[in-house]
């Protein structure tokens, strides 16, 4: 196996032993980057003399005798929506093509405090509004199990540079789906934690009350690894919450006996694909016999989640958008004839359809005369929705839940559609709702897709999430199908 479809537990091994050294371990990433990324397309910027830098930081450290923490000379992406000082954060946006941060995220702070190598920023759908990354500006980025195919969104450059072994592992933002999405549909581990476990600081906003980071890994082992690195309370972030910090990789336990899974009923719909359904249930039966105790449950206001949704998201994406005017930084369109011209041109320029929708949608259901009829009722619903996680949690420890309706689609396909594109994230929004973690593990291929299946647990029990994880991970092989990029 070459250095760069290893895990990070396994790299870390063979650095602390002396057998490898950080500088190789990038230069093989950065290598095989350069034999597959043409295909791929998983980045916007490269940061390769900056890692080549900080590896051979680590490897001086360990020729010294340091103690190195986990992350220390792993090559690690960034969603391109992350801020990194001195490095360009676009994302994926015409209005922000240009702009360099004069500060980094907490999380990458974090990551560069254990040593973590930044391999570069990663595409995304334009300020993360969308399902599949085409709607990012600069390009499309593909699935690697099928390059006709999408890789999932808004994440789907992390996701991919993930599967393609473009990096060991990478950090995304989930605010209706975006990590666990393209998590099932590149066939890797994907999670968002609870809303409030890691820092926002330096996320570029889409939606404030329900936007995360979170890591992609190929490995449920390194998903508690990364978790490790990135949690914890930030004074930075004001929705940050202040709790003990927790080793999770203590939750890599192969037994889920006598642990109660609910089957939310509304998630096994008609419209699920019948090969997606078929793979969700032989994983039911996977728990059952390893000695889960597993029945069907109800979530009765799962039905409202979109609409729901749909109206909350665009709404606070129209207030945080609203900054970017093309006075203080970003694009500025510069034919205007006045400054009123000016900030119509800039915006109408610099964001893309999609974005545009949003905002029009947004800037609609939070005018006068339209708030309490749409916005303050969908608040209204997302309680109730809150509440029927919460009443379920009071008798499961976990619910069980497919990811998407179907495996990768075609590129255009639903591009020309929003809402058949808004159906995709049918089974994860309610969960940014909630604010409760959940997260993607392999579960199946479907003619040669991968397939997700989807954990969710109550508030601050991501522990749970990986134990019942590694424990399926541990009894089947699906993680460790890697995808032949042709």
């Amino acid at each position: 196996m070459s250095l760069h479809q290893m895990t990070i537990y396994e790299l870390h091994t063979l650095l602390t032993k002396k057998e490898v050294s950080s500088e190789e371990i990038t230069k093989s990433v950065y290598k095989h980057i350069e034999q597959v990324e043409t295909k791929i397309k998983a980045y916007i910027t490269l940061t390769k003399a900056q890692a080549l830098e900080t590896a051979q930081v680590v490897d001086k450290k360990i020729a010294n005798g340091e103690k190195i923490a986990p992350l220390s000379g792993i090559p690690v992406a960034i969603k391109d929506n992350i801020c990194t000082k001195g490095v360009q954060t676009t994302c994926a946006s015409k209005i922000l093509a240009n702009f360099v941060p004069p500060y980094s995220a907490t999380v990458i702070r974090k990551l560069a405090t254990q040593g973590a190598i930044m391999v570069g920023k990663t595409n995304l759908d334009e300020f993360a509004m969308g399902s599949s990354t085409e709607n990012s500006s600069f390009h499309v980025t593909s699935n690697p199990w099928d390059l006709t195919r999408v890789p999932g969104g808004s994440s789907g450059g992390s996701a991919a540079a993930v599967a393609a072994d473009e990096c060991i592992a990478a950090l995304g933002s989930d605010t209706g789906g975006s990590i666990r999405q393209p998590a099932a549909l590149c066939g890797m581990v994907g999670m968002k934690p609870t809303y409030g476990e890691v820092s926002r600081y330096g996320l570029i906003a889409f939606a404030s009350s329900l936007d995360q980071i979170g890591p992609f890994t190929k490995d449920v082992t390194d998903c508690a690894l990364m978790l490790n690195a990135i949690c914890g309370h930030d004074r930075l972030d004001s929705t940050s919450v202040q709790r003990e910090r927790r080793d999770y990789t203590q939750y890599l336990k192969n037994d889920v006996r006598g642990l109660k899974i609910g089957i939310p009923k509304e998630y096994l719909t008609q419209d699920l694909d019948s090969a997606v359904r078929k793979i969700i249930e032989e994983a039911i039966d996977k728990f059952t016999k390893l000695g889960a105790e597993v029945e069907e449950t109800s979530l009765a206001y799962t039905e409202y989640a979109l609409p729901t949704y749909y109206l909350i998201a665009p709404a606070e994406a129209s207030s945080n958008l609203a900054r970017y005017e093309g006075v203080r930084y970003g694009y500025r369109d510069m034919e205007a004839s006045d400054v009123q011209d000016m900030f119509v041109k800039s915006r109408s320029t610099g964001f893309g359809d999609e974005v545009k929708r949003r905002i029009m949608l947004g800037t609609y259901v939070l005018s006068s005369g339209y708030y309490d009829a749409y916005y303050l009722k969908a608040l209204k619903v997302r309680t109730l929705i809150k509440q029927d996680f919460d009443q379920n949690f009071q008798k499961y420890d976990l619910l069980l839940s497919p990811v998407t309706p179907t495996p990768a689609f075609k590129f255009g396909v639903k591009a020309a559609n929003p809402v058949q594109m808004y159906l995709q994230d049918i089974f994860t929004l309610a969960i940014n709702l909630a604010g409760i973690p959940g997260m993607t593990i392999p579960a199946g291929f479907a003619n040669g897709l991968p397939v997700g299946l989807q954990l969710l647990g109550k508030h601050f029990d991501e522990g749970r999430l990986l134990q019942a994880a590694y424990t399926f991970e541990q009894n089947t092989e699906f993680h460790r199908r890697r995808p032949v990029i042709n």
